[in-house]
């Protein structure tokens, strides 16, 4: 069988919006793998969740909007080996991206909201032992790369997210924690399924994919997984796509 597993027994991660889509899909696969995995949420209560299974999970409840959470959060976390930023989504608070007051919304939410968990985060990541390092991942998109004309902020965000991958990984090198981030295509997920509607918008997204499907969040967390690893002992400041072809058009 062509298959790879691995072994993240005794390590710490934590997965902020960990509680649906592919940051779930990130978290349950580290559990399988054997790590001790909390996830950020921003309902009450893990019984607020009741589309999944989050028994296997630590759930803290965090809005990316507030800095107070965010330093709460990190204030409340013990040893940790791995940090995947994953939270946010386009329309942050509903508002239109085009909106002056709406796009600055979206970017505190979708990059300024992880800046501020990885700096919190240093020092517990610095004191990791971890096999290869420990690891910072963050989950960008292709509209870090090419225009998503209904989400500007949305899209600023993620090549920001790159950006600051490239940016972390060479001042913390020296601290043996490496920062990398993965870039997903089209994949299948609750925040996707309305496009799934609307033919306009899904057939040229899927022209633009070669291997013409959408991709599943376990194919995304496959390679956060890889990132995490020692296996990927050597790699820092990349961005890894996950894309079924996507960029290649």
């Amino acid at each position: 069988m062509n298959t790879v597993t691995f072994d993240f027994t005794g390590a710490n991660v934590l997965v902020t919006g960990g509680t649906s889509g592919i940051g779930y899909a990130i978290a349950s696969q580290f559990v399988e793998a054997g790590a001790a995995v909390t996830v950020t949420g921003t309902r009450a209560s893990p019984e607020d969740y009741p589309e999944q299974d989050l028994s296997g999970l630590t759930f803290r409840q965090c809005q990316a909007s507030d800095t107070k959470a965010i330093d709460a959060l990190s204030d409340s976390l013990g040893d940790l080996d791995i940090l995947v930023n994953n939270a946010g989504g386009p329309y942050a608070g509903g508002k239109d991206e085009w909106d002056p007051d709406g796009y600055v919304g979206s970017v505190a939410v979708n990059m300024s909201a992880h800046m501020r968990l990885t700096m919190a985060c240093h020092d517990r990541l610095k004191a990791s032992a971890a096999p290869g390092g420990a690891s910072v991942v963050s989950i960008v998109s292709m509209s870090a790369f090419v225009s998503a004309v209904q989400v500007p902020a949305y899209s600023s965000s993620k090549a920001g997210l790159v950006a600051f991958t490239k940016n972390l990984a060479r001042r913390w090198v020296d601290d043996a924690i490496r920062v990398n981030a993965v870039a997903p295509g089209l994949i299948d997920t609750r925040m996707t399924h309305p496009v799934l509607d609307i033919p306009e918008m899904l057939e040229p997204e899927m022209r633009h994919t070669p291997m013409n499907r959408m991709g599943t969040p376990d194919e995304v967390a496959a390679a956060a997984l890889f990132l995490s690893s020692s296996a990927a002992s050597y790699v820092t400041g990349a961005t890894y796509a996950v894309d079924g072809g996507y960029l290649t058009v």
